[in-house]
């Protein structure tokens, strides 16, 4: 291995890859060390006796050629893995109704006026509003450049097409919590039965979005392997380019001089290894970085109870299910369906506990039948999950810290999966028990164990005032040299973000390494010149878009 690099990355997560790779194609010299004995961190998913399971993609977003990640991914290379756009998309299944969206929202509109002839007015007005925020999200898809890497002059250019943006969804932002979205849905229609779609969304702007995506074919999927092919097709552009991949690298320290980042030391089977780099890139967890693998005096201690007090994003429990004949026998097909209980408070629809807690049903083999034997069927069972239920899934900790996953642990995810089963199979009226082959739970143990997340949540940190106001989301650090990508250096998660993060700390090295890649890379993420342009560039490195799935 080369000990000298000009960047070296932590986490070959999506966004960890990703960076890596559009920095190789400006001639950086990347390293990218993970812990876990393989890529891919979220997107990794696992494979079992024939059966290959995504464990943290519902679906994609923005995946569209012209669309923020697609153009993204369009710069690495065109041989990026194909997607198709999904033709139903989410199902809304509660005890008393029943309702699709597809990728023609007007099907659902017309439905809930048939059902609710007496609201048509505020129906009809609910889908409008939700088509002109999804016409203004494609409008304004080039705006995606973090306001660090802006000029003085470019600054007010910026915030003025972001208000351009943002003014049409100012009416809806107010709207929140348990008082709130009933009061924002009261200004599109009042019918209570109306309202229980809606229930466990947290804002009124959650109930808008997913129909305006809808209305732009924003809802995508890979066309084979799911989701992890984004992971296999980086890991080849990553090798292609000379950049290195390092695994069971555990970063245990970073090397700071007069408050500039200069290297990093990790740990492999026991032994210690250090790289030296001009730049590093985090896209671990925030606040591992700044308590373990910085000097004490690096970061504020007021910035730290930020970090500590910030709002996150859940975890999960995930059932996933191999079965013995395809889940369309089952009746379920590629969209996801959300059982939703009535009657109760809307923080407790997410609030973990199986009995009461939405529950997100997919089929990744109705979407893809590579992903599994032939004749064969997945099921995959989500909720939202916090990793202190229950003094924390009955584990103990041992004198490092870590959880100590013993039979009590084992019993109670094992309660956990059945208790959702059992849900499954009694609300949407099929027999699951009887096509079972096997199935494996992870819990937010176990997504903290192979992310390092704090609490294992699944995203990051939620947008929303508090955490806008802490300034919790950031890509420059207080080191000089040391920046953030992934989920932890922006508000909201997901795909999209992971890769807009990348590009982004990509973007704010070449600011200080080289001026002529800024600006160059700078102009394609503005819209001004296309990915032709771009790679004609003698300052962009040939790939030969060689990757096949």
């Amino acid at each position: 291995m080369n000990k000298n690099y000009d960047i070296v990355i932590i986490g070959a997560g999506i966004s960890g890859l990703t960076a890596a790779a559009i920095a190789g194609k400006f001639g950086l010299k990347c390293c990218i060390l993970e812990k876990e004995p393989k890529a891919g961190g979220y997107l990794a998913g696992f494979s079992k006796d024939g059966f290959h399971f995504d464990t943290a993609i519902h679906w994609l977003n923005q995946c569209n050629k012209d669309e923020m990640a697609g153009r993204i991914f369009n710069l690495i290379g065109s041989d990026s893995p194909k997607i198709k756009t999904m033709q139903k998309i989410h199902r809304f299944k509660g005890e008393t109704y029943d309702y699709l969206l597809t990728n023609n929202p007007d099907e659902l509109k017309e439905e809930l006026i048939s059902d609710f002839p007496h609201e048509e007015k505020g129906i009809r007005k609910f889908f409008y509003a939700a088509k002109k925020i999804g016409e203004g999200s494609l409008k304004y898809a080039n705006l995606f450049r973090t306001e660090e890497s802006l000029s003085t002059f470019e600054k007010p250019f910026f915030k003025l097409k972001l208000l351009k943006f943002v003014l049409p969804l100012i009416k809806y932002v107010f709207y929140s919590g348990e008082k709130g979205v009933p009061k924002g849905l009261n200004k599109f229609f009042k019918d209570k039965n109306l309202h229980k779609l809606y229930s466990s969304e947290k804002d009124l702007l959650s109930c808008l979005f997913p129909i305006a995506w809808a209305y732009n074919n924003g809802y995508q999927i890979t066309e084979k392997g799911g989701a992890r092919v984004f992971i296999q097709w980086l890991m080849h552009v990553n090798k292609k380019l000379g950049n290195d991949l390092i695994l069971n690298a555990e970063v245990k320290k970073l090397g700071i001089t007069n408050k500039t980042c200069e290297s990093i030391l990790y740990q492999q089977k026991g032994k210690e290894y250090q790289l030296k780099s001009k730049y590093i890139i985090a896209t671990n967890d925030i606040e591992t970085l700044y308590t373990k693998m910085l000097p004490k005096e690096a970061v504020s201690s007021k910035f730290k109870t930020k970090l500590n007090d910030a709002i996150l994003y859940s975890s999960a429990v995930t059932v996933s299910i191999a079965i013995d004949c395809p889940a369309e026998d089952l009746g379920i097909s590629q969209e996801l369906i959300s059982i939703t209980k009535e009657g109760i408070k809307r923080d407790e629809h997410n609030c973990g506990d199986p009995l009461i807690s939405d529950i997100s049903v997919l089929a990744p083999s109705a979407r893809d039948k590579s992903l599994t034997p032939e004749g064969k069927g997945l099921i995959s069972l989500l909720i939202p999950a916090y990793i202190d239920y229950k003094n924390y899934w009955q584990t103990e900790k041992d004198e490092n810290g870590n959880y100590i996953r013993g039979e009590k642990y084992q019993k109670l995810k094992t309660e956990v999966a059945e208790t959702l089963i059992k849900r499954v199979e009694k609300e949407l009226s099929i027999d699951i028990n009887n096509h079972i082959i096997f199935y494996d739970v992870s819990t937010p143990i176990t997504y903290f164990r192979y992310t390092g997340n704090k609490n294992g949540t699944m995203m990051g940190a939620r947008p929303g005032k508090k955490n806008m106001q802490a300034g919790i989301a950031h890509h420059q650090t207080p080191i000089k040299n040391l920046f953030l990508g992934g989920h932890w250096a922006e508000l909201g998660g997901g795909v999209p973000i992971c890769a807009k993060t990348a590009i982004n700390s990509v973007l704010l090295v070449l600011n200080k390494e080289n001026k002529e890649s800024f600006k160059l890379l700078a102009n394609y993420m503005d819209g001004n010149i296309n990915t032709g342009k771009l790679n004609s560039s003698s300052l962009v490195k040939d790939y030969d878009n060689s990757w096949t799935n």
